[in-house]
């Protein structure tokens, strides 16, 4: 059994019919549209199911307790809507505010982010940096009562919704290529742009953009942290961000599992269903170890996220397991549906499609397998059962 208190359950029930009410019916729409409705947000705030862990003065629940963020991961996935980065708004990019902001930015902008009326996005990727964050171009120029924005951004989630962005900028001159700041930029503010909703694979539904700074004027009030620590504040949040990956992609690969299995116990050849092969049953009882598994992970690493203890290593570990698992089980769903698995009629075609991504962001398998690495020939070097 799972643990997750009484209050917990009835929150799932809740996100769950509002899912099925307001964001599922709507999810083709948006899927055309590339991008979701901003109402959606404002409908979610409005419930309380966009931002939890703010205190209640800034309009939250005030309980940081991860689960919840879990059940609303979860949730979204099962029910369709996995295109909806609701949650890189609200436990992603909203914790900064938590931990860097001064008290002036926590009051300025989290009411308005629990509400739902300003949606946030992080802005770090570039053409030429992605998990390598030390290859950043962006830069930022201290002019004394502010600093000057200059570069662009790309792969942005949230790209063309967002009235909020931290933009991830090196500070000019410095000589360390950590030396980073994070700026707080505004939907408005002059010399900055959006450039083109890109056109992707998968998660259709998702607005990722480019995003382009020329001589934009930041106010200090705008500064997030002290200047020359943002990368250290990055590393502080990555662990979560990879774990927040890892919810979703275990409960991705259960539901690709379960549309297979269905499609398998209905599908005739031979004289008999699919589920009746000896090949079927064994693939799939592999899969359904592998993913109990990595949700019994998952789950004890969100347990340690809440004690304090998700270390960058287990946050690799966790995104890098998980994603993998999903790719494993969604390729052997489609491969089980045969010619139906490659008609976008049937969801585990779009599944396919959208899942490609996660091995990739927040890190790719290849870059997490070297930070474990790293760790395995470390001198402090300790596996679970130390």
């Amino acid at each position: 059994m799972r643990s997750f208190t009484e209050e917990q359950v009835m929150f799932r029930d809740a996100y769950r019919r509002f899912l099925e009410t307001e964001v599922a019916p709507r999810m083709p729409e948006f899927k055309e549209a590339g991008i979701v409705d901003r109402e959606i947000f404002k409908k979610a705030g409005e419930q309380g199911f966009l931002m939890v862990w703010p205190d209640e003065k800034y309009g939250g629940l005030g309980d940081d307790d991860f689960r919840y963020e879990q059940i609303i991961i979860e949730e979204t996935v099962r029910g369709g809507c996995g295109g909806w980065y609701n949650s890189l708004h609200s436990r992603l990019v909203g914790p900064y505010f938590d931990k860097f902001a001064n008290e002036e930015q926590r009051q300025r902008f989290l009411p308005a982010c629990v509400r739902g009326e300003k949606i946030l996005a992080i802005a770090m990727t570039e053409p030429d940096a992605g998990s390598d964050l030390a290859g950043m171009r962006t830069s930022a120029k201290d002019m004394g009562d502010h600093f000057v924005l200059n570069g662009s951004k790309t792969y942005i989630s949230n790209g063309i919704n967002s009235d909020v962005i931290i933009v991830v900028a090196k500070l000019d001159g410095a000589e360390s290529p950590h030396a980073m700041v994070l700026l707080i930029v505004e939907r408005g503010m002059e010399g900055f742009e959006r450039g083109r909703n890109l056109d992707k694979m998968g998660q259709k539904a998702q607005d990722t953009a480019e995003l382009f700074f020329s001589n934009v004027k930041i106010p200090k009030e705008n500064v997030l942290g002290e200047p020359g620590k943002g990368f250290l504040y990055l590393m502080h949040g990555l662990a979560e961000e990879r774990l927040q990956g890892a919810v979703g992609f275990i409960a991705g690969a259960r539901l690709a599992f379960n549309i297979t299995r269905e499609f398998c116990m209905e599908r005739k050849m031979f004289g008999k269903t699919l589920a009746h092969m000896q090949n079927t049953q064994f693939k799939m009882a592999e899969m359904d170890m592998e993913i109990d598994m990595a949700q019994t992970y998952v789950d004890h690493c969100v347990d340690l996220l809440n004690a304090d203890q998700l270390t960058p290593e287990i946050g690799a570990k966790v995104k890098c397991l998980t994603s993998e698992i999903e790719w494993k089980m969604i390729d052997l769903g489609v491969q089980l549906h045969g010619g139906a698995g490659y008609m976008r009629e049937y969801p585990i075609c779009e599944m396919f499609t959208d899942a490609r991504v996660n091995r990739i962001y927040a890190g790719t398998s290849e870059v997490m397998k070297l930070i474990v690495g790293r760790e395995i020939f470390s001198d402090g070097y300790s596996s679970i059962l130390d």
